[in-house]
């Protein structure tokens, strides 16, 4: 991120007793200096492309394991494993972020889902802050079944919610599924995540989840 030299107060020297010109031009040198600094700040700040040195609180995370439910219609906490971009949040152990600054934020998720099951089933995804409901946060997914064993049914579930939250509140976001893959047990539905692959072409692994909170604005 480019950096922007914020100017600060100069230290004016104190007067004599009596006017000095001498005086009065090096008092007149500083503040023009200071504010030539101003003008630059503000200039670039309120450019076209001002936005480059500003910076807010966000976090980008991801999950490079497969994730599953227990068990039917039962929510799991998604999990993440990997921040990539955190100011102003904490990313905690027991998967949720915490806010460090009061505010709006937006969450955006995408999330890898697989059905292996022969019929359809859903899949609901929420968000809770301070583990409690967030109002209309709620976004259904419905996969239809596998084509055939061995050759499952795939979905990128994305979707972005804006909410409220104060300092020292966490953030976690669940899902649930009215079958969920059990292994040995029953076909159904889980998050995949796969490896970098070399083989037939080169590409990056797919994580499981990825997601983002974003900073707004002030509540």
């Amino acid at each position: 991120m480019p950096t922007l030299n914020i100017p600060k107060q100069p230290a004016l020297p104190l007067g004599p007793g009596d006017y000095a010109k001498a005086y009065q031009d090096r008092y007149s040198n500083i503040l023009r200096l200071y504010f030539n600094q101003l003008d630059s700040t503000n200039s670039a700040l309120l450019g076209p492309l001002g936005m480059q040195y500003l910076d807010s609180p966000h976090i980008s995370a991801s999950d490079s394991t497969s994730q599953y439910a227990t068990a039917n219609d039962t929510p799991a906490l998604v999990s993440w494993n990997t921040a990539a971009s955190v100011k102003g949040f904490t990313l905690n152990p027991n998967n949720t972020a915490t806010a460090q600054v009061s505010g709006i934020y937006k969450i955006s998720y995408s999330l890898q889902f697989a059905n292996t099951a022969n019929d359809a089933h859903d899949v609901f995804i929420w968000l809770r802050v301070n583990g409690g409901q967030i109002p209309n946060s709620s976004s259904r997914f419905t996969l239809r079944e596998r084509k055939s064993a061995g050759n499952y049914n795939y979905i990128v579930a994305y979707a972005s919610v804006m909410f409220e939250a104060e300092e020292g509140d966490a953030v976690g976001l669940w899902w649930a599924t009215d079958q969920a893959y059990i292994s040995g047990t029953q076909d159904g539905i889980f998050m995949e995540a796969l490896p970098a692959q070399t083989t037939p072409y080169v590409r990056p692994a797919n994580p499981s989840a990825t997601g983002s909170i974003i900073f707004l604005g002030r509540a």
